[in-house]
């Protein structure tokens, strides 16, 4: 339930001041995003260092959340979420600065991995919207928060690829440390603080609690533990790309800097303006018959990726990266929202929360598998492997609907 003391229309303004603060922090974090594998090849003094930096660089911020994640969400829940943000943002602040003056690779490493462990600042924003907006409007609550993200993404990117066109890679990050330290005060002074939520439900329990039959038979009977395979695989298709694609499209594709910028943030581009119509498009679909459109989606995803790989142009490889992000629009959030249809609504908390577990591990094992592949392979073949992995997917959608459609049958 939300929060009685918080009126309708001031939900609404405080929603928008959420909207703002996650587009600016996020913005600021991907500023550095494709950029990384470019700095760290200038301070690495070997390859095989370089080959795990690359890596590590994207993996150890999602291993920090991984860890920490559970137990800041304990310290909201007792003490309120605006804190939690505040706590983020402070800590995304200060490993930022820190990182402008890291010029060992090694410090750099362990820096991200800090980072992770003490931000986490999406889940708190996204437990103060639920705790103040009604539940009617808590899947639009959102969308809207992730098409902040994503846009963000855009704006950071590219702002990113500015900056080192005129400057060092110092400035990216001094920049994106002052950026969250405002975002802190914004929230701080603009947001009220609001109780938080105390709902009796399975995601609340230790972790060491007994699960119940109920639980037991909601993994047995549903189709949660395969739509969670296909999240995954697509995933980790999604994320092949992280490690080499600074590096592809500049050596490729002959590119400077901001248009690798441009490139990257695209895909967050087409995915905010095509998420929403693909969540309406979706919301009426049985399961069986979302699959059924799941496959195509995926089978478009594998034609553009296999054309990513053969072009040598950027006008249309940047054309293939919106389209990308448009597809893209319509696997995740949609998964996500099937994931949520098919729990007990007692237990949203805990499945989501295995799901979002589910998404962390993903990243890192395409993160890590595509870092692998940029040193075994020549890095021209990148995007014929993420073909590949996206085949995978399919068989897994094209299994999951036999079964489905064999249990309407019996």
């Amino acid at each position: 339930m939300p929060n009685t003391a918080i009126a309708p229309n001031q939900a609404t303004r405080l929603i928008h001041i959420l909207f703002a603060i996650q587009l600016v922090s996020m913005g600021a974090m991907e500023m550095s995003g494709p950029f990384w594998p470019i700095h760290l090849k200038a301070l690495s003094s070997s390859d095989s260092l370089f080959s795990f930096a690359s890596v590590a660089v994207y993996v150890g911020p999602m291993l920090g959340i991984m860890l920490t994640s559970a137990f800041w969400g304990r310290i909201g829940d007792r003490y309120g979420h605006k804190l939690m943000m505040i706590r983020a943002l402070l800590g995304l602040s200060l490993t930022q600065l820190a990182l402008a003056y890291a010029t060992d690779v090694w410090t750099i490493l362990v820096l991200r991995f800090v980072q992770g462990a003490c931000a986490g600042y999406i889940a708190p924003a996204q437990a103060y919207g639920v705790s103040i907006e009604s539940p009617l409007r808590r899947a639009r609550l959102f969308a809207y928060l992730q098409v902040s993200t994503n846009v963000g993404s855009l704006a950071g990117a590219i702002a990113g690829g500015l900056i080192l066109d005129h400057a060092t890679f110092f400035w990216i990050n001094f920049v994106a440390a002052i950026l969250c330290a405002i975002c802190a005060i914004a929230v701080a002074l603009s947001l009220p603080n609001v109780a938080p939520l105390k709902v009796a439900s399975p995601a609340t329990q230790p972790a060491d609690a007994p699960v119940n039959a109920g639980s037991l038979s909601l993994w047995r009977s549903s189709p949660i533990f395969g739509l969670l395979i296909i999240i995954g695989l697509l995933l980790m298709s999604r994320m092949l790309t992280q490690a080499p694609f600074a590096l592809y499209v500049r050596a490729v594709l002959e590119v400077s800097n901001w248009v690798v910028g441009l490139c990257y943030g695209l895909l967050a581009a087409g995915f905010v303006v095509s998420a929403s119509l693909w969540a309406r498009y979706f919301e009426e679909k049985t399961l069986s018959e979302a699959l059924c459109r799941m496959i195509y989606i995926v089978l478009a995803c594998i034609t553009l990726m296999a054309a990513a790989g053969a072009t040598r142009s950027i006008g249309v490889f940047i054309t293939i990266y919106f389209a990308w992000g448009i597809l893209l629009g319509a696997t995740t959030p949609v998964l996500m929202s099937l994931v949520s249809r098919a729990a007990d609504s007692l237990q949203q908390g805990r499945v989501l929360g295995i799901a979002q577990s589910t998404v962390q591990f993903s990243s890192i094992a395409g993160i890590a598998l595509g870092g692998w592949l940029m040193q075994i392979a020549v890095l021209e073949s990148t995007y014929f492997f993420v073909s590949f992995a996206y085949a995978l997917a399919v068989i897994a959608v094209l299994a999951m609907r036999r079964s489905q459609v064999a249990v309407q049958r019996s």
